[in-house]
């Protein structure tokens, strides 16, 4: 969106609450998948070319949004759908567990600095991964690189069939079981697939100074709920287990934007927390103020960031000069 707005020739800021900027790009994903010279670059080229970048700028906590608001004459939330969903399991106040971004930012810092205040080391240890997705791989495959003892990734839906099942023929998606590189890595490291399926927690486990041990895992079966008729994973009787767990990573996905943000804007919030526009529209319930990415749409890909952040530039352009030519 700044390097859309910028090349109409606009005048723009980007204000960004950690120490760089790139958001996910730059904490979320490791350097294994996305090396950071390539932001660092992206950035430079566009300093150069006019936009300015202020950092440490938490906007809504160490930035009043009021007086963005008044100095600006538009302004974009563009950040994220950084509440990450919890697991509410007891034992849950254990030392030694992780939402997955924190771990994955930490980890980031460390490479890009070799300082090791904050890192989390999971060298020598047992870690368990509690979500399937591509932040859960990017953790396994973190923690398999850093020379953990053992990973383990919880996933509390079936297994997906290896190839296509007779009801998904092509063109559509399929619907299959991929092994990504971090539970590749963990094959060629361990010797087997690091996936639990049909699991959940149960309870988080830790040792009389408080600091997690283990954790106890419950298998789940798919039944169908005879009002709605969901496909609903229900607890097996009986069916508990544990195993050993140092660190434990939640992956388990995001639940919309953190809510200070849109406090602080004074934006309205749709069921899915994310912030609301009508449709096909960027614009916020507060004039001048407009929203684009995950904090628009929820958890999503950086494809569709880039997507939103073009539709939102125009919105934003012809909002301001009354017309636009932005593609």
């Amino acid at each position: 969106a700044a390097d859309q707005l910028n090349r109409r020739g606009h005048d723009v800021t980007v204000f960004e609450r950690n120490d760089h900027i790139g958001g996910l790009l730059m904490y979320g994903i490791p350097n294994m998948k996305l090396e950071k010279w390539v932001i660092d670059r992206k950035q430079k080229v566009m300093e150069e070319e006019g936009v300015k970048f202020v950092v440490n700028a938490d906007v809504g906590k160490t930035v009043k949004a009021a007086d963005i608001v008044k100095d600006y004459d538009s302004v974009i939330l563009a950040c994220g759908a950084s509440n990450p969903r919890d697991i509410k399991a007891t034992g849950r106040e254990a030392d030694g567990i992780y939402f997955a971004v924190d771990f994955l930012t930490r980890s980031t810092k460390h490479v890009l600095t070799g300082k090791k205040d904050g890192w989390v080391d999971t060298k020598g240890k047992n870690v368990v991964v509690i979500g399937g997705g591509d932040t859960g791989n990017d953790c396994v495959g973190t923690a398999v690189r850093q020379g953990a003892k053992s990973v383990v990734q919880i996933e509390m839906m079936p297994k997906l069939p290896d190839e296509r099942a007779a009801n998904n023929p092509w063109p559509e998606w399929p619907r299959v079981c991929k092994t990504d590189y971090g539970q590749e890595e963990a094959i060629a490291v361990f010797g087997k697939d690091p996936r639990i399926y049909q699991a959940t927690v149960k309870e988080f486990i830790a040792d009389k100074s408080g600091k997690l041990k283990k954790v106890k895992l419950v298998k789940l079966e798919p039944k169908k709920d005879a009002k709605t008729g969901r496909l609903n994973m229900v607890e097996i009787p009986g069916s508990e287990f544990e195993i050993p767990a140092d660190y434990v990573l939640i992956a388990a996905g995001f639940l919309g934007t953190q809510d200070y943000v849109a406090k602080a804007f004074g934006v309205k919030l749709n069921a899915r927390t994310n912030v609301e526009t009508a449709e096909g529209s960027y614009k916020t319930s507060v004039d001048k103020v407009f929203t684009a990415g995950d904090m628009h749409r929820g958890q999503s890909l950086v494809v569709w960031g880039i997507n939103e952040g073009r539709h939102v530039a125009r919105e934003v352009d012809e909002f301001l000069m009354g017309y636009t030519n932005l593609p």
